[in-house]
């Protein structure tokens, strides 16, 4: 298999240097990756530009899936015994940090960052103390907003302020994307020294239309997204044209894991979304998820370790929209930084 034709293309090389070619100037930018999962948002930022160069995961089946899919990069096991000078030089550090503490499906009261999920976030920001990369991406349920009301949310803010980033931050949905699902996650842009630039890779500058007609009270409400059916009426299968979001589930049928996402035909019968339909309402390439080698201890649960991580991942064409924004402004900024005088740059 190709590699990297598999992924969206062939991969930029690292930030380590500046050249002229054919009269123009080439810059390029590395990433190093924690929480890495089964790489959505590496994958999605690989697609912006960006050369990912280092990644950091727990969980055996997505470091099987990240070895699959990146053979040849350094994978850490565990960011609470990872030491910094572990972690090759990068421009960008990435960060999905777990949201099992922080999320709003969560099942009574939330952890937050004191969780022992949610809390590695802190084991993430040792490191930055030690490095201070020039940029870091978070992404997270946006039930982090929220978490205990809005008390964790201060708590990322004033890590990321201590250390001297300026931070901008956006809850963005998947669905608005190019990928069928509703999925709403907050990220988070911070830059070194620079608030201004955060703000750019994540908030257009544009303004909507503020003399759009008042609604009526008794007018007819807008019908739910959710509401729209694709498929061949007659014969099936039928589907929704936008599906809830996607979450951790096991391959098992209880009753309620997958009541809200399935497929359906005229006849009566109702099924799940295979694995393949699930990472591609992801926004992840077909079978992203499966094994080349599957051991004898994993073919019976293998439909549950994908149903699982591709519910953790990040969409990847958001991570990529994210990417391609925050290149634009390195870019610029390395641009600039080169056309002034030696003495200004010293």
């Amino acid at each position: 298999m190709d590699v990297d034709n598999h992924r969206g293309g062939p991969l930029a090389k690292p930030f380590l240097f500046c050249s002229y070619f054919f009269g123009r100037q080439t810059l390029s930018y590395s990433v190093a990756s924690f929480f890495s999962g089964i790489g959505g948002l590496d994958l999605g930022l690989e697609r912006a530009g960006f050369q990912v160069v280092f990644q950091c995961e727990v969980k055996p089946f997505c470091c099987d899936i990240l070895m699959q899919h990146w053979p040849d990069l350094p994978l850490k096991r565990d960011i609470r015994t990872l030491d910094e000078t572990d972690i090759p030089e990068a421009d960008i550090w990435a960060a999905g940090f777990p949201c099992q503490d922080l999320s709003l499906a969560r099942m009574g009261p939330r952890s937050g960052l004191r969780g022992a999920q949610s809390g590695l976030f802190h084991d993430f920001m040792r490191l930055v103390r030690g490095r201070r990369p020039r940029a870091i991406i978070l992404e997270n349920v946006h039930g982090l907003l929220s978490s205990h009301g809005g008390r964790d949310f201060t708590v990322v803010l004033q890590a990321l302020d201590e250390l001297g980033y300026g931070v901008a931050w956006r809850v963005l949905n998947s669905k608005d994307f190019g990928v069928p699902q509703q999925r709403r996650r907050v990220y988070i842009i911070a830059m070194h020294r620079d608030a201004r630039s955060a703000g750019e890779v994540l908030l257009e500058p544009k303004c909507g239309d503020w003399h759009s007609k008042k609604s009526r009270s008794n007018g007819t409400k807008s019908a739910s997204i959710f509401q729209t059916i694709l498929g061949d009426t007659v014969k099936g299968p039928l589907v929704k044209s936008v599906a809830h979001c996607i979450y951790a589930e096991s391959a098992r049928h209880t009753g309620t894991d997958w009541s809200r996402n399935y497929v359906w035909y005229p006849d009566g019968r109702v099924r799940r979304f295979t694995p393949n339909e699930v990472e591609r309402v992801q926004g992840f390439p077909e079978d992203w998820t499966k094994p080349n080698i599957i051991g004898e201890k994993q073919i019976d649960r293998i439909d549950s370790l994908r149903y699982h991580a591709v519910g953790n991942a990040v969409t990847p064409p958001v991570a990529e929209w994210v990417g391609k924004r925050l290149i634009q402004i390195l870019h610029r900024q390395d641009i600039d930084l080169l056309h002034q005088p030696s003495q200004a740059r010293a």
